[in-house]
């Protein structure tokens, strides 16, 4: 095999309380294609993947060429950077042969993004919990769910909006957050999604956010007074989700008249994960 194409969901991480550990696969995708030979220009973010893959399967490095093409808006919180790096790891992985299996992959991109939130769900599909050193939890999430987002044109640098993040939370604050944290996990392990009825309010990282996404707590509560059952920053940003049961289109236009420049979408979870195109 000397080209294949591989497709990407989209993700959503954090799901509110759940930073840094709670994620969901979205029905919207990127498509890498990797090419054994030509190479591409130098991107540190693919050569740093590509070195990963090597070391990792003990393969003699080949030169290959990439391209990617799709629909995740890049740095807006939907997993952009996941897209890139899991799709070369399974690219190269095709390409040798299938080398490595899916959990090894997939531990592969946790690493290299510095946290697994996004890698689980885009490996895996589903709803997602993980740890730091890549055990996780997924289950399926009911196509009645729906993901409403907003999508504004301004992009937010991940690495920029951790800094912003205190380096102490007090215990009130942890532990309101872990209380809804397991009302998340709850809520989607036993497809209770009610559950999720203000739930999803975070203490952890969203108020430090807030001066870069202006627009996330009137989208939120736009959302939440259109029939939505919560709603949260995606990642670090900028784009804001809504969950709900009933009414995608209501909570959809209710969120578009906060940001009318912004793009809105209504998806359904992906459960499917990362996958060979054809």
């Amino acid at each position: 095999m000397d080209e294949t194409t591989v497709r990407v969901p989209a993700t959503s991480a954090n799901l509110g309380p759940g930073f840094d550990c709670l994620g969901v696969a979205l029905g919207l995708y990127n498509r890498v294609t990797v090419t054994r030979g030509a190479t591409s220009a130098p991107d540190a973010m693919v050569d740093a993947a590509a070195a990963a893959y090597f070391a990792e399967a003990g393969t003699a490095p080949f030169a290959f060429s990439w391209k990617i093409a799709g629909d995740i808006p890049r740095s807006r919180g939907l997993g952009s950077s996941v897209a890139v790096r899991l799709g070369i790891l399974h690219g190269l992985d095709r390409l040798a042969g299938d080398t490595l299996g899916a959990d090894t992959l997939y531990r592969l991109c946790a690493r290299l993004e510095g946290h697994p939130d996004n890698a689980a769900p885009a490996a895996f599909g589903g709803f997602t919990v993980a740890r730091p050193d890549a055990v996780y939890f997924r289950c399926d999430v009911s196509p009645d769910l729906h993901f409403v987002l907003l999508v504004p044109s301004g992009e937010v640098e991940t690495d920029a909006s951790r800094g912003r993040l205190p380096d102490t939370v007090t215990h009130a604050d942890a532990a309101r957050n872990t209380a809804h944290a397991a009302l998340v996990t709850a809520a989607f392990a036993s497809r209770q999604y009610g559950l999720l009825r203000g739930s999803m309010r975070d203490r952890l990282h969203e108020p430090y956010r807030e001066d870069s996404n202006p627009h996330l707590r009137a989208a939120v509560q736009a959302g939440v007074e259109a029939g939505a059952l919560d709603g949260y920053l995606s990642g670090s940003g900028s784009a804001v989700a809504c969950v709900t049961l009933e009414n995608p289109e209501a909570v959809a236009s209710a969120m578009s008249n906060v940001l009318p420049a912004a793009q809105t979408m209504i998806l359904q979870a992906d459960n499917a994960g990362v996958g060979p195109v054809g």
